[in-house]
Order: structure tokens, then sequence, then C-alpha cells
């Protein structure tokens, strides 16, 4: 069983910057592919970016390419640096795990956090 927990959301500006952090209890994330995801209000959950933790292969949501950045950090945590945030990157940030390769849809993941606010003013 995988335990996860995201902090660093909260309220910023448009151009402005947070950071998302996933930390992982109950086992480590070797061999385990970390996404985040994202969902607004009356929308679907959305892929935006996934890591194989052991590869440290990324991937991302054409939306985020280029502002977002996933990267593995130590003691099992996996971070999502987010730059020049738009308003249209308001949702509730979910960090989720699976074992095995990473997928770009919400359905593979087996294990969820408890999701942070991020909201963006104009």
């Amino acid at each position: 069983q995988v335990r996860l927990v995201e902090s660093g959301g909260g309220l910023v500006q448009a151009g402005d910057s947070l950071r998302l952090s996933c930390a992982a209890s109950g086992r480590a994330f070797n061999g385990y592919a970390v996404g985040w995801f994202r969902q607004a209000p009356g929308k679907e959950r959305d892929f935006v970016a996934a890591i194989r933790y052991s590869s440290s292969s990324t991937y991302y949501a054409d939306s985020v390419k280029g502002r977002f950045t996933i990267s593995r950090d130590a003691a099992n945590t996996v971070s999502l640096q987010m730059n020049s945030l738009k308003p249209e990157d308001t949702a509730v940030y979910y960090c989720a795990a699976r074992n095995g390769l990473a997928y770009l849809t919400h359905r593979y993941y087996d294990f969820w956090g408890q999701g942070t606010q991020v909201t963006v003013s104009s």
C-alpha cells in the first residue's frame, strides 16, 4: 500500500510560480510511475505530467509543456514545478502512483493523494 500526501498549493497571480510536492509513505517509489492530474469544477480529471521513478522518463500534457516540470526529489518525493501559471491552470491537483509504466490517463493509477488546490487569478 502506498500513501500519498500532496503539498504546495495556493493562490497566486497569473505569471507566478508554484511548486507542488508528493510524498510517499508505506513503500518506496522505485518501480512506480507517479503522475500529476488536475480537476476543475464540473470537468474531468485531466493528465498533467508523469514520471517513471526508476528511469526519470517524463511525460507532459501539451497544455503544460515548457511551463511545468516534474522531477523526482530525495526520499520518495516527486515534485511539480509550475511556472508562468495561467488562470486556466486553476484546479485541484492530485498526485497518483501505479506500479509499472506511466499512463496518461487517471484510470490506470491505483493510489491517490487527497489533492491540493491551485488557484490562479488574472
